[in-house]
């Protein structure tokens, strides 16, 4: 049976039989038990479906990665024991050293100091490109060793909105994948593979699990992009640590996914919990009902800031004078998620003193959860930076980041009020 996203946020992914637990049961167990040595080297030679180590699978997480899959319309995913570790394994699953790829700038900065640093240290190169830039230029940018191009649908904090059907355009002229980071849309807002992206990575610690519980990220896989393109021998030619595998071959759409997971998963262990995964799947639940939440109160706040005096600026793509609006309602349209930032007058000290002034929402470095959070990123984050150094890096000193959470919207604003006549 064939059912809608909010169904699928509550039943997909877990079917129970007769008399088994109506609920995903946590399976806390990092080892299963079979009748015969024969049937456990089938498993490892991926001649049966099954489970064998935690590590590579487990029942609760498979239900999980299933939901996640049909959520993004995907041929499977991989959950993973961090958003970081999505990231990372996304890419590494098809680069190598003396690689390159081609990232926007406006990214979330865990993800920025993943690429600039670390990805450096692996050998693979990263050129940052600004999200708007024209075809024609970030078809320059592209090199005989360029594997991928990476975005986010909705950058964390900057928000700004990627053109996934460009980005995908020269990806795929290419003869390369387009990687999306979801994390700030979800699949109730956004679907990238629509789009024409291939591979989507998310944190789900974010809105995802929605409770600010849990830890984990997730890769899905389109089961779209041509593998055996000669680009990516790691999927297209034998994999001598499993009796020479070739991936394309043996696993067909899901080929990319199986590698991330029995050679990524197996040698970097970045397994989630099945108790994080329980948690991440009660999120899930109500994923439809709270991202339909979310963006109506963030639209509330949003306007209610554009018309208060104390306010500076709004940055907010559901507005209608937003320069990101008209992208926005072409990917995103029944709202771009409940994440705000906005000046207020009187500098870094107003806005400080704004936020110490708060009553219901709390000061957290966290986003994306139920609870109405906010960040000051010039006196945290940034901080170490001059006020000049901060307008360059695109962090006013007065910028304050707010994740709009689903409490009553006449709590969150009468909140708001209080504290920015405090901050005059």
């Amino acid at each position: 049976m064939s059912y809608k996203r909010n169904t699928m946020c509550v039943q997909g992914g877990y079917e129970p039989k007769n008399g088994e637990a109506r609920v995903v049961p946590i399976c806390q167990s990092t080892t299963y038990k079979y009748d015969s040595s024969e049937t456990v080297g089938k498993l490892f030679d991926l001649e049966e479906d099954g489970f064998f180590y935690t590590r590579i699978g487990n029942p609760t997480v498979d239900c999980v990665e299933k939901k996640i899959a049909m959520l993004e319309g995907g041929v499977g995913a991989m959950c993973t024991s961090s958003g970081q570790a999505a990231s990372l394994i996304s890419i590494l699953n098809i680069c190598e050293a003396g690689d390159h790829m081609i990232s926007t700038a406006a990214i979330y900065g865990g993800t920025f100091n993943l690429f600039s640093v670390t990805l450096k240290k692996f050998g693979i190169d990263v050129t940052f490109v600004d999200t708007e830039i024209s075809e024609e230029d970030l078809q320059k940018e592209v090199k005989e060793n360029t594997k991928l191009i990476f975005s986010e649908t909705l950058s964390n904090p900057s928000l700004v909105v990627c053109d996934i059907e460009k980005f995908a355009r020269i990806a795929h002229k290419n003869d390369i994948p387009l990687i999306i980071d979801n994390t700030f849309a979800t699949p109730m807002l956004c679907r990238p593979f629509e789009y024409g992206a291939d591979i989507v990575v998310h944190s789900t610690s974010k809105y995802l699990d929605g409770h600010a519980t849990a830890l984990g990220g997730v890769i899905v896989d389109s089961g779209n992009f041509p593998w055996d393109n000669g680009k990516f021998p790691g999927l297209s030619t034998p994999d001598e640590s499993y009796h020479g595998m070739v991936y394309t071959k043996d696993c067909g759409k899901a080929a990319y996914i199986t590698k991330a997971r029995v050679q990524l998963m197996r040698d970097l262990g970045s397994t989630p919990s099945p108790q994080n995964a329980f948690y991440l799947n009660l999120g899930l639940e109500t994923l439809h009902l709270r991202m339909e939440r979310h963006t109506q109160n963030a639209m509330a706040v949003a306007k209610w800031l554009e018309n208060n005096e104390q306010v500076e600026w709004v940055n907010y793509p559901g507005l209608s004078g937003n320069r990101y609006h008209d992208l926005a309602n072409k990917y995103m349209p029944s709202g771009t998620s409940g994440v705000i930032s906005f000046g207020v007058k009187g500098g870094r000290d107003a806005a400080m003193k704004f936020m110490d002034s708060l009553k219901l929402a709390a000061i957290v470095v966290h986003v994306a959860d139920a609870r109405t959070g906010v960040l000051h990123p010039a006196s945290t984050t940034h901080r170490q930076l001059s006020d000049e150094q901060l307008v360059a890096a695109g962090v006013e000193p007065n910028m304050v980041r707010m994740s709009i959470g689903i409490e009553d919207v006449e709590d969150i604003l009468e909140d708001l009020e209080q504290a920015l006549a405090q901050a005059k």
